[in-house]
């Protein structure tokens, strides 16, 4: 069994920075792709950032360069840098993770961790 455990949220004022972070652990061989979503209240859940193995990142076109993922490979951790943060980024986020562990290729969520800005 795959888990991701997430940290880092919580309550900033607007203009602030918060760093979130998502480890994985259990039965993994290989991660690919990792990333952060994020789902608004009575909101459908979106991409927020994803990075490939070898570090390639894309970002959603309302964070971009304000946020910055990033992966630790040996720690099978991702992170979101988030700057410059605005009341519309609060929501809950959750880590995506897709891994091999020796049968078909499957995806793991985190449980989220929510993050309010205020105003």
């Amino acid at each position: 069994q795959v888990q991701l455990v997430e940290s880092g949220g919580g309550l900033v004022q607007a203009g602030g920075s918060l760093r979130l972070s998502c480890a994985a652990s259990g039965k993994i061989f290989s991660i690919n792709d990792m990333g952060w979503y994020r789902q608004a209240p009575g909101k459908q859940r979106n991409m927020v950032a994803t990075i490939t193995r070898g570090g390639s990142a894309n970002y959603a076109i309302s964070v971009k360069d304000r946020f910055t993922i990033s992966r630790d490979n040996a720690k099978k951790t991702v992170y979101l840098q988030m700057n410059s943060l605005k009341p519309e980024d609060t929501a809950v986020y959750y880590c995506n993770v897709q891994y091999w562990s020796g049968g078909p290729s499957s995806v793991a969520w985190g449980q989220g961790t929510q993050v309010t800005v205020s105003s």
